[in-house]
């Protein structure tokens, strides 16, 4: 493959196609530029100070680590002056951030997880950082939290980086999924895989078994099922693999297929799930159906979903589209 940057395809796209605006490829560029620096400050470790905790709590009760505050300034500072922006919202800050008056306003709004998989920070394993670009609603003058609360279809673009062996920015501005990956050495971000897919079919599953005894009857005949192997209903054989980030999950399921599950449980009966709407299942969600995949809260399209609350959580299913039309479908013979 030629060496193609990520600024290039982004102007070949809006040339070609007429789906990037330039306003919408300069934030792209902007995010990215972050996320480089992310990947910068995560490569140090311990010698840059960063691992352990920062004694703070998020706005979801989660400890916070130094690394995710550090990431969360970075998007904000990135983000905040170039004029491509109306407001950002994050999920480590319980309100959305308005851009400051001393700065020009645009007319997308972004949303963050600064840095997904925090519990792998201090033991080196791939974290990333992800990313949801929304439209401000028509006529729209001083940002509120509503305009955040568009379902997942409303979405312009998305998009994560996830900092491995290899820092690797995977985005979609609905036209396909393309990864770039980091040329340390020359500063930029090259394109590396073009139109990725996710095989309609599986042998691979990602989940915390941990909590198999607090499953829903659904999520427990088909894991069982799975775990049963060829002499089972399935009549094949399954292989488990869970990260505990979402993000290098992801990436795999993208990369080699298979399904990618974070359900509802009966501890919290009330919560429709963990993993959040706005910020990790709508641009997840987005990515993998643009490679050919499939995303459900386990009752309906991911992208779908109305939000009614800018933290809102939720149960998710995605991946190798048979795998998930399947635990859903369990999910419908449930209810």
């Amino acid at each position: 493959m030629k060496r193609i940057s990520l600024t290039r395809y982004l102007i070949e796209e809006q040339r070609d196609n007429n789906s990037i605006p330039a306003e919408l490829r300069l934030l792209i560029e902007v995010v990215a530029r972050a996320c480089k620096t992310i990947s910068h400050s995560v490569s140090k470790g311990a010698l840059g100070d960063v691992l352990g905790a920062a004694g703070s709590e998020n706005v979801q009760g989660e400890i916070q680590k130094k690394l995710d505050i550090i990431s969360n300034e970075i998007l904000l500072e990135a983000n905040e002056w170039g004029g491509h922006l109306a407001a950002m919202a994050s999920e480590e800050m319980e309100n959305f951030h308005p851009i400051p008056n001393r700065y020009p306003k645009g007319e997308y709004m972004l949303l963050f997880d600064p840095l997904d998989g925090s519990s792998n920070i201090d033991v080196n394993v791939s974290i990333g950082t992800i990313f949801s670009v929304l439209k401000a609603p028509e006529g729209m003058k001083e940002p509120c939290e509503k305009d955040f609360l568009q379902p997942g279809s409303k979405q312009v673009a998305a998009g994560y980086a996830v900092y491995g062996p290899q820092t690797v920015l995977v985005l979609t501005t609905g036209n396909g999924v393309h990864a770039f990956t980091l040329d340390r050495e020359m500063g930029s971000w090259v394109m590396t895989q073009r139109d990725m897919k996710i095989p309609a079919d599986t042998a691979e599953y990602a989940i915390n078994a941990s909590n198999a005894r607090h499953w829903y009857p659904p999520v427990r005949r088909y894991i069982s099922e799975l775990e049963a192997g060829k002499t089972g209903p399935r009549g094949k054989n399954f292989n488990m693999r869970w990260i505990a980030s979402m993000v290098a999950d992801v990436h795999r399921i993208l990369n080699r297929g298979g399904i990618f599950m974070y359900p509802a449980d009966e501890r919290e009966p009330d919560k429709p799930g963990k993993l959040r709407l706005l910020y990790e299942a709508n641009p997840m969600s987005l990515l993998v159906e643009q490679a050919g995949g499939a995303a459900t809260n386990g009752e309906m399209r991911i992208l779908d979903i109305q939000p009614t609350k800018l933290h809102e959580r939720v149960a998710v299913f995605l991946g190798s589209k048979n795998e998930v039309e399947l635990v859903t479908r369990y999910h419908a013979a449930q209810g």
